[in-house]
């Protein structure tokens, strides 16, 4: 295989986790009679752009399908992430009604019922139907269409260049990333900004985050990448913050680079940028030697997790988990978690319930259902938001019932 970005043949091992099924592929009950398609789950690392990326097996078609079943809306600190961070760009790009906001995987409208909101014309770029209806039921306008360069000339030919392009967790989803970041350097407007915000590889190796490996992340980003991707596709890197958001992630502002200088270029954004730069050196993240131990802490989070769960049956303790995350489905196929160990998880998504997990087949259902059966343990399966669902399920705690983190190491709290 070669790289995605530079084309440099990949030689260097990150991750293995064998294989598994597109981690949001939920299954119906009818579909539990059928086969499902597992492919080979392995990240590569290029050592020439130090591009982490999966290899190539599943298209972005095969993933993102009709009945996609990742709803932004469902977590209220995103949801207030988005609202702080569209009051951010309002006072930062002075944002107003003459402005042109998009969202390139704007899913249910999450973050865009924000500019909406605050009366700044807005549409947004979303290629799977079930977010986009979503989003088009609050109004707003959603273009159903996977983005790349020749979407953007057709909306820039249309004049709809944007003041402030959004890229909210979708950069390290895309198999063709120079088409895509092409793309923004196409609608932009000459004096336009897009933030991409995306987890940062540093904190995922630093976090044992293995997790966040599945087959729709097809690249694993740092600054250092990123930087060289976006030089190569007519984008330049103007400040960089650190957010802690999935475990911590990066906000990369751009503008295009054929703007020199740039309105929103500053001396303390290039410091920002330096700075990251030079941690991600010092960590060793230019050299092969940080990327080979990361599968040793994958195994040792599967042993402990298995440890846990055969332990309470042994005990006969009562498990169930909340969150039926894609990080969830990596963790618990990879362990080769089945309904004998874990015979449910909860999730507040309708989409969700009545449905079962890729792979492990574990029944998605209510919040209800919890409550009823009262388990000793949940493990809560996206640990990003173990403080948002915490304090959701603090009731667990009055019939004596603890709560439990796999990553990154098994913590009952």
């Amino acid at each position: 295989m070669k790289c995605r970005h530079c084309g440099s043949v990949l030689q260097l091992p990150f991750l293995d986790l064998g294989s598994a099924p597109p981690s949001n592929a939920y299954l119906s009950e009818a579909a539990l009679r059928a086969p499902e398609t597992w492919f080979p789950l392995r990240l590569l690392v290029c050592e020439s752009c130090w591009l982490v990326q999966t290899e190539d097996h599943a298209g972005r078609e095969a993933l993102f399908t009709d009945d996609y079943a990742y709803f932004s809306s469902f977590s209220s600190s995103w949801l207030a992430h988005a609202q702080a961070y569209v009051q951010a760009m309002r006072d930062r790009l002075r944002l107003d009604k003459r402005s042109l906001v998009v969202e390139v995987a704007s899913n249910d409208g999450y973050l865009l019922q924000y500019v909406q909101a605050a009366g700044i014309p807005c549409y947004g770029i979303e290629p799977t139907a079930s977010t986009a209806a979503a989003a088009r039921a609050k109004g707003i306008v959603v273009v159903e269409r996977f983005f790349g360069v020749a979407l953007a000339e057709e909306l820039a030919a249309d004049g709809r260049q944007a003041d402030l392009m959004v890229a909210n967790n979708v950069l390290a989803h895309v198999p063709d990333i120079n088409d895509f970041v092409e793309g923004f350097a196409r609608l932009l407007k000459p004096h336009g900004i897009a933030t991409f915000e995306f987890p940062n590889l540093l904190r995922m190796v630093q976090g044992c985050q293995f997790d966040t490996a599945y087959h729709e992340h097809y690249s694993y980003l740092s600054l250092t990448a990123v930087q060289r991707i976006f030089a190569a596709n007519g984008l330049a890197v103007l400040d960089v913050q650190e957010l802690p958001t999935h475990g911590g992630s990066l906000r990369v502002f751009a503008g295009r680079a054929d703007v020199v200088p740039h309105p929103y270029a500053t001396l303390q954004g290039a410091a920002q940028v330096r700075a990251l730069l030079a941690e991600e050196a010092a960590a060793g993240m230019h050299g092969a030697g940080f990327y080979r131990d990361f599968q040793s802490q994958a195994i040792r989070v599967k042993r402990e997790l298995l440890t846990f769960f055969l332990q309470c049956q042994a005990d006969g303790l009562r498990v169930g988990a909340y969150g039926a995350a894609a990080k969830g489905n990596t963790l618990l196929n990879f362990a080769g978690v089945r309904p004998d160990l874990l015979p449910y998880v909860v999730d507040k998504n309708p989409a969700k319930q009545g449905r079962f997990l890729p792979g492990s087949r574990i029944p998605v259902v209510d919040e209800a259902y919890l409550r009823a059966h009262r388990p000793d343990y949940v493990l809560i399966l996206p640990w990003n938001l173990r403080e948002e669902v915490a304090m959701q399920l603090e009731y667990v705690r009055d019939w004596g019932g603890k709560l439990v983190t796999a990553v990154p190491r098994l913590e009952v709290f």
